[in-house]
Parts: C-alpha cells; sequence; structure tokens
C-alpha cells in the first residue's frame, strides 16, 4: 500500500507540473530573496558569515534549477510505464489489475526494496524543485517571529500594509484544541475563523475566545 501511495504522489506532483509556468516563477522567487539579502551586506550588525552561507544556498539552487533544461519531471512523463499508469488514474476503478496488468505485476512481484529504489529515483527528479521551495520557504518563515493574539468569538481579522511585500500568514493553535483555523484574505486585510470540527455537519464558527500564535511573514 506505501508503494501505491507514493507513485500516486509523484504523479500528483507531475500533473501540478504540467505547468510550464511555475518553474520560472519559482526562480524569480529565488532570484528575489537573493536580492533582498544581498541589500542587507553593509548593514550593521548583520553575521556576514551567515549571509554568505544563505546567498551561497540561493545561488546554487537557483543553479540546480537553470541546469534541469527539459521541464520539471519530463523524464518521467517519457516513461511508458509511469504513463499507462497516469492515464488511468482519473477513472474511478481505473487502476484494476484487468485494466493495469504491468502495473499490479510491479506491486505485487518486484522486490519491496527494488519499488523503494525506484520510487526515490523518480523522486529525485523533483529535486532542484524541492531544494529551492525549502530554503525559500525557510527564509519566509523566519522572517519574524509570533505574536500572541485573541479570536473574539472564534474570529480575528487584521488590516496588511499594501506596500509591504507579505508571503505568508502562519497560524498556530494547541495541538489538543478541537477546532482548526481557516484563513482568507486580500492584500489589505485577512481573517482567521476558528471552525469546530464535525464530520457529520457543516462546520460552525466557535464562540469562545481563542488565543494562538500568528506570524505576517514578509521577506
Amino acid at each position: 500500500m506505501a508503494h501505491r501511495e507514493g507513485l500516486d504522489a509523484i504523479l500528483s506532483m507531475l500533473s501540478v507540473f504540467e505547468r510550464s509556468d511555475l518553474k520560472q516563477e519559482l526562480m524569480k522567487e529565488v532570484e528575489r530573496l537573493s536580492s533582498n539579502l544581498s541589500a542587507l551586506e553593509n548593514a550593521p550588525g548583520v553575521d556576514k558569515q551567515a549571509l554568505e552561507a544563505l546567498l551561497s544556498d540561493l545561488d546554487q539552487s537557483l543553479d540546480a534549477l537553470h541546469i534541469q533544461k527539459s521541464g520539471i519531471g519530463q523524464p518521467l512523463r517519457d516513461n511508458e510505464f509511469l504513463y499507462s499508469i497516469r492515464q488511468r488514474l482519473s477513472i474511478p476503478g481505473g487502476t484494476c489489475d484487468f485494466d493495469l496488468p504491468a502495473y499490479h505485476y510491479w506491486l505485487s512481484h518486484t522486490e519491496a526494496s527494488l519499488r523503494t529504489e525506484q520510487l526515490a529515483n523518480w523522486l529525485n527528479e523533483f529535486g532542484s524543485v524541492r531544494e529551492a521551495i525549502e530554503i525559500s520557504l525557510r527564509l519566509i518563515r523566519g522572517s519574524v517571529g509570533f505574536t500572541q493574539e485573541i479570536a473574539e468569538g472564534g474570529f480575528y481579522q487584521r488590516s496588511l500594509d499594501a506596500n509591504q511585500p507579505y508571503q505568508l500568514i502562519r497560524v498556530v493553535i494547541d495541538r489538543e484544541a478541537p477546532f482548526y483555523p481557516e484563513v482568507s484574505g486580500g492584500k489589505h486585510r485577512f481573517t482567521v475563523r476558528f471552525m469546530n470540527f464535525d464530520v457529520k455537519q457543516r462546520p460552525q464558527q466557535a464562540e469562545l475566545s481563542i488565543p494562538f500564535k500568528l506570524s505576517c511573514c514578509a521577506m
């Protein structure tokens, strides 16, 4: 089951990267972060050694994306075995053994260690993207700390500075809390609604005053 789910996840990622512009957008984001950090080189109090290490990581990430001339995951699209599975995934029951006998042979007759190795090799096709996303998110998430906030009656709203390039809103609540946050917003403001979880009915907004941690990330 784990190998089936792993392959499904890889093929889902492959479908995401059917959009040819995603690679260019990611490269522009890495370049933006690198430019912003470079502007800090002569700022007082900056750890120049740490800054140089970050800039080096960003440059390596950008180089890896440049080197990947073909589209993200193109070798996987050219793989006939994977192509046959992709063709059937969107059809309910489309991956039955009589429709995809080769797939079921792979699942039941190939050694588990070999399947794991093959999945790892296929996943490596997204390696340059993963590294670029990981370093970008690490920098954006680390750009600002958390503040303690209260959602009165399960609702919180804040205005945003339109001149500040916010990239991410982070909300942290107690793991044991019986509700979850819904975040929505635009350029000028955002809202957080805490919803009671009930699998049997439509979610309802919590009526309690809920403490939570908030981080509005801008890098």
